[in-house]
């Protein structure tokens, strides 16, 4: 087991993964990555079901206890968890209405949009005949339109007001996503500002999909 306080179990495409990598690196949290290739399906293998049932990553384990590891198997679930459990360098707002912005805007991202356009639901579509491409490109852009009409109320340089919130933790994978699948991103501006600010944001680079250790050459920045 590793000596980090944290195992995240990631794989460097996945959008959930990156959550979690943002806010260990906003926190200060040591962590030690373990590699799971979605495309090789080692997710589907028995060893990772009985980390996660669901089959899926990130899986989160917390190394305090060496006899029995605290495991979350649900991206959200972990972010809850380690603002919980780590209050400083707060990733949600004191104020209770902006606390409910925050979380409204991580439903919209971990709800509306990522679960209807992860790889499994790709594949499917595809099975079916379907393009998957244009399929995640038409979710993407209707979610992020619900996004953009809250933060023009809730924004200041972040997402709600001027700190990297939960919200950004979760918009900026989102954002790598929807530039992949050729969305339309002009078409929302307040998002589009807030992406200015934070894509240089030291947590937010350190877990950027081209900076990981899994990320093959050819991709990585």
């Amino acid at each position: 087991m590793s000596d980090s306080q944290y195992t995240l179990y990631s794989y460097f495409r996945s959008s959930c993964s990156a959550r979690i990598r943002i806010a260990l690196n906003a926190k200060g949290i040591p962590y030690e990555l373990a590699f799971v290739n979605l495309l090789k399906n080692e997710h589907l293998s028995d060893s990772h079901k009985t980390l996660n049932p669901s089959a899926s990553v990130p899986v989160l384990i917390s190394n305090a206890s060496k006899d029995k590891p605290f495991r979350i198997g649900q991206s959200v679930a972990a972010l809850e968890y380690l603002e919980e459990k780590h209050p400083s360098h707060a990733l949600l707002p004191s104020n209770p209405e902006a606390r409910a912005i925050v979380r409204t805007l991580v439903n919209i991202i971990c709800a509306d949009i990522q679960p209807v356009t992860n790889l499994r639901i790709m594949r499917r579509v595809r099975e079916l005949g379907g393009n998957a491409e244009e399929w995640n490109k038409q979710l993407m852009s209707d979610g992020l339109k619900a996004y953009e009409e809250v933060v023009k109320d809730s924004a200041g340089k972040c997402s709600v007001g001027d700190e990297l919130t939960l919200a950004d933790a979760c918009l900026m994978p989102a954002m790598w996503n929807a530039e992949r699948f050729g969305v339309d991103l002009t078409l929302f501006p307040t998002i589009g500002k807030i992406v200015e600010v934070l894509k240089d944001h030291p947590a937010v680079v350190k877990a950027h999909w081209q900076n990981q250790p899994d990320t093959p050459e050819n991709l990585k920045a």
